[in-house]
């Protein structure tokens, strides 16, 4: 088919479906989308609370648990030892497919009658982790598991990490931004394989360097100025990094550094017929963010290992994968389906799977097939039913609240999520708030009054050095200086671990001021969003053009490849 121009049902903009997208529709057997990218992908994050956490009862062994979801939810909550244990039967929950009410509606009845998977302890969505401590959506690289990772998201295969975001294979590491293999060093943005290093802006294969941005293979670079060892080494000591005022005075510095700097139009490295940000040996794949080793894929987030996949966000190795949070790994045709873990196979409208395959309107079934609405059928059976349903679906289409319309082929209906708008990866990246948020039939959570410990100490109160915090520290409670009143998930109080104290004093830093849910949301703010923007190179004279995730109303310089290269090298 010819490409085509449709209006989103949801924003009510024009979005635009490419031949290419066609053919994998056909391939995978379902119809087009009218949801624009961007609804499509929000819809999916309303779904993905990963740093929203209650402390509530298990309804199964009545422990104490932390948990997602908070006490008085619809559905019963199991901690992670009872959820795995054989004290209960998904299949226990299984139901007749009824064709007399909406297919979005019985799914909805199965949703909250079943009892969630919980694999929260003090951290969420960890996937081989040890010793990992208020962090989220932490995962593999390779085999290489996450070890001694505190207050981080994504630092995959990464070890002794502190307040890090989207780094892989780093150790030692503090406030690390879309890094890689970098190595005992602090405040870094965009760069990788350093080392001994600190605040630096898109520096590559650098050691002992300080303060300087666009370097490639530097060593004692001290303010964007080459030195001698024994003058970087003088110029370091002046620089007091453990005191709290020096160290927010060297913060306004590096991001006036940053803007000076060359930004390149997109972070893409070896990768071939790439657009989008931060992708690295992919092939053919579009419009995706925070990716590696993928090919033939579009509408990507945080995705690695995928084949011929489109608008999955949080994948691990998969294959023909559509409109899917978090599938694990090993998928294939994981379709309009949630939170997968091993080898998912030939799944639709699911959530919870463990290695099954053949599923449909499935929650939480491990080494099943066949299945519908928790039901066990023959091969024949399923395979006679599910046409059914899928017509169903096409005949007889949920409406949700607001009128949108909900047939086979869209993902599960945003009201159906368990979770406020503000509770989920959706406001990280696309900030809303309750009015805007309910005008698109998103949930809210109103903020409640939580049964929180007063603070012992307040932020302007800690010693401003690092070597004058006394031992003592790990027992007080601090408040958080932004007081609970940001829209950044703020805790208002918090603790030192011993394990971070120690950390702190070892490599010179203060302590912080922040909450980690406010830390975390400095980071985001480093980051760019989710979105490309047609562009110019800023280079004079220059005319190529790109896509990029920078804004045109942005100050930095943006170059395009050939320039960048032609500055930096």
């Amino acid at each position: 088919m010819q490409s085509e121009t449709k209006n989103c049902q949801n924003c009510k903009k024009d979005f635009t479906i490419e031949t290419e997208d066609f053919n994998f529709y056909e391939k995978i057997k379902v119809p087009p989308p009218t949801f624009c990218p961007e609804c499509r992908l929000v819809r999916k994050m309303v779904f993905r609370n990963e740093r929203s956490l209650y402390k509530r009862k298990c309804d199964l062994c009545q422990k104490d648990a932390f948990s997602m979801y908070p006490a008085g939810t619809k559905f019963p909550v199991y901690c992670h030892d009872c959820w795995w244990s054989d004290k209960w039967d998904p299949l226990s929950y299984g139901r007749d497919y009824n064709f007399n009410k909406f297919f979005f509606e019985q799914f909805k009845e199965l949703y909250n009658s079943y009892p969630p998977n919980e694999n929260v302890t003090w951290s969420n969505f960890i996937r081989r982790g040890k010793n990992i401590y208020l962090s989220y959506s932490i995962s593999t690289v390779g085999s290489m598991g996450s070890e001694d990772v505190y207050y981080s998201y994504s630092a995959d295969g990464s070890k002794n990490c502190f307040d890090c975001s989207i780094l892989q294979k780093g150790e030692n590491c503090y406030e690390n931004i879309e890094g890689f293999q970098n190595y005992n060093s602090y405040f870094l943005i965009r760069s990788r394989d350093c080392l001994d290093s600190a605040f630096l802006f898109d520096c590559v294969n650098c050691q002992k360097c300080f303060m300087s941005s666009n370097l490639r293979n530097g060593k004692y670079v001290f303010y964007g100025q080459q030195l001698s060892k024994e003058e970087y080494e003088e110029k370091l000591k002046n620089i007091n990094s453990g005191s709290a005022k020096n160290v927010k005075v060297l913060k306004k510095e590096f991001d006036n550094l940053i803007l000076k700097a060359i930004h390149k139009f997109a972070n893409i490295t070896k990768a071939v017929n790439c657009t989008g940000d931060d992708i690295i040996n992919s092939k053919n794949t579009h419009y995706s963010f925070n990716v590696h080793n993928d090919e033939d894929c579009k509408y990507l987030v945080r995705a690695f290992l995928l084949k011929g996949s489109m608008d999955v966000q949080v994948a691990n190795s998969g294959e023909l994968d559509y409109e899917a949070i978090s599938p694990g790994l090993n998928s294939f045709k994981f379709l309009f389906s949630m939170f997968g873990s091993n080898d998912s196979r030939e799944t639709s409208y699911s959530n919870e799977i463990q290695n099954s395959s053949n599923l449909f309107a499935c929650l939480g079934l491990r080494n099943k097939e066949y299945c519908i609405l928790n039901k066990q059928y023959a091969k024949d059976e399923y395979e006679a039913l599910v046409p059914k349903i899928i017509q169903h679906m096409k005949d007889m289409p949920y409406t949700d609240k607001l009128g949108k319309i909900y047939k086979y082929g869209e993902f599960f209906p945003p009201e159906f999520s368990p979770f406020g708008y503000n509770e989920t990866v959706a406001q990280e990246f696309f900030p809303s708030n309750a009015q805007t948020a309910g005008k698109f039939g998103y949930n809210w959570k109103v903020k409640e009054a939580r049964n929180r410990p007063q603070p012992t100490i307040l932020p302007e109160n800690l010693p401003d050095h690092i070597k004058d915090v006394p031992d003592s520290i790990i027992k007080e409670i601090i408040a958080c200086e932004h007081k609970g009143e940001c829209d950044e998930q703020c805790t208002s109080v918090f603790k030192i671990v011993q394990t971070e104290l120690e950390f702190y004093r070892h490599i010179n830093l203060p302590l912080p001021r922040l909450c980690p849910n406010c830390r975390h949301y400095q980071r985001l703010k480093q980051r760019n969003p989710l979105k490309l923007w047609h562009r110019k190179c800023m280079k004079e004279g220059c005319t190529n053009e790109f896509e990029t995730s920078y804004a045109p109303d942005r100050p930095e310089k943006v170059y395009c490849e050939r320039c960048y290269q032609q500055e930096v090298y």
